[in-house]
């Protein structure tokens, strides 16, 4: 009687999980020396040297993975509370002025840049990069809408405003290219009033918000980064597949890559985050870059189609009419390589200071987390990049 008991539960405990889709596969990034991989490690240890001097301000941590081996990984505590401490309790557009102490006060030292003064970081906008990529794993399961989709199928139309023709002609792909054609102003700092993302972080409803903005150009037409387009993907998504994109990412994306934690903020209507509410350890985002230079396949198993990988870090739209701008793909931010003509850095970039890193081309994934949200010095991208890549043998 105890065995066909104790069976019958193991049995229902199995199906249990098996409902629940891909379980996390066991990795550990397996570990070499800089010049085993073919770095010089001069270059970073005079990055690092530079990091701990505070050249470029609060930087938390430097991730570099070559050939799929991690070379370094280095952390860099910093006081947040003395660092930021009156700043979270100031009223500006950073401090949410209606919740000052929950997750959109991005001074409090409770929730940035570390949840619950974790290891897990906010990643900002490239929680952006992360939901395109949710996007591709749901179209090569079949499980998503064509791109040329029009965003109005998902709405009842008749609750939202300053419906025009071109709103109509809105697309998915236009949402994924930052093409979407709507009147927002992003291109000010973020503690600027004039900023529209700050009026968007305070309304009860940002899908809401940004589907009823009125128009200012054609979709299509030209890069215009707008966190709204991508705040709208979580309600598309839901629309779409009937599941919500967090939990479509534990089980399809986070789970065949072995991510077992992290933590994605939701709106106060109760939508995820889809604009800049994930975080995650350093560790654990790397392996979504990784997984893109595979091609999407992780451990022998694709997880998001090559096609779709290839599609995505594709240049779309530039980002700027002014020289040696980046190129913008499905969310991915595509830096001309500063070494080699007509190649690109597939990255991600988040407020502060967040910015993974694939250079397809070395074979290296590179993370740096920071949290510079209020003046000061910065990473150099640019140089930091070249530096990089030259010490690639």
């Amino acid at each position: 009687m105890t065995c066909r008991l104790s069976c019958s539960a193991l049995a229902l405990a199995l199906l249990a999980v098996s409902s629940l889709g891909a379980q996390p596969t066991a990795f550990t990034w397996p570990t070499a020396t800089p010049s085993t991989v073919g770095l010089n490690p001069a270059v970073l240890d005079s990055l690092d040297a530079e990091i701990t001097a505070g050249k470029y301000g609060n930087i938390d941590r430097m991730l570099v993975i070559r050939r799929g081996r991690l070379v370094i990984d280095k952390r860099y505590p910093r006081d947040y509370d003395k660092i930021y401490g009156d700043s979270s309790r100031a009223a500006s557009s950073l401090n949410n002025s209606h919740d000052p102490t929950g997750p959109f006060n991005y001074f409090n030292p409770w929730w940035h840049p570390t949840y619950r003064r974790g290891t897990l970081h906010t990643l900002q906008s490239v929680s952006k990069t992360v939901a395109s990529a949710v996007i591709g794993v749901a179209v090569t399961r079949g499980e998503f809408p064509a791109l040329d989709t029009p965003i109005l199928t998902f709405w009842d139309t008749s609750t939202v405003a300053n419906r025009d023709d071109r709103k109509r002609r809105i697309t998915i792909r236009h949402l994924l290219t930052m093409t979407g054609g709507f009147d927002w102003n992003e291109s000010v700092p973020y503690s600027d009033p004039r900023n529209t993302a700050g009026a968007l972080e305070a309304s009860p409803d940002w899908v809401k918000f940004t589907i009823d903005r009125p128009m200012m150009r054609e979709p299509g037409t030209q890069f215009n980064y707008s966190s709204g387009e991508s705040a709208l993907l979580a309600h598309i998504f839901f629309r779409a597949t009937g599941v919500d994109i967090e939990e479509y990412a534990a089980r399809h994306l986070f789970a065949p890559l072995g991510i077992t934690n992290w933590h994605w903020k939701r709106t106060t209507s109760g939508a995820i985050d889809t604009e800049g509410g994930l975080y995650l350890e350093a560790t654990d985002l790397a392996r979504i870059w990784q997984l893109w230079l595979q091609g999407g396949r992780w451990q022998g198993t694709t997880v998001v189609s090559e096609r779709w990988v290839r599609e995505s870090v594709t240049p779309h739209i530039p980002t700027s009419t002014r020289a040696g701008a980046p190129q913008y793909g499905y969310k991915w931010w595509l830096y001309n390589n500063p070494v080699q003509a007509g190649a690109f850095i597939w990255a991600g970039s988040g407020f502060g200071g967040q910015f993974p890193m694939a250079f397809p081309d070395q074979e290296m994934v590179v993370v740096f987390n920071a949290w510079n949200i209020s003046g000061g010095p910065t990473l150099p991208l640019r140089a930091v990049q070249e530096r990089l890549i030259r010490a690639a043998k």
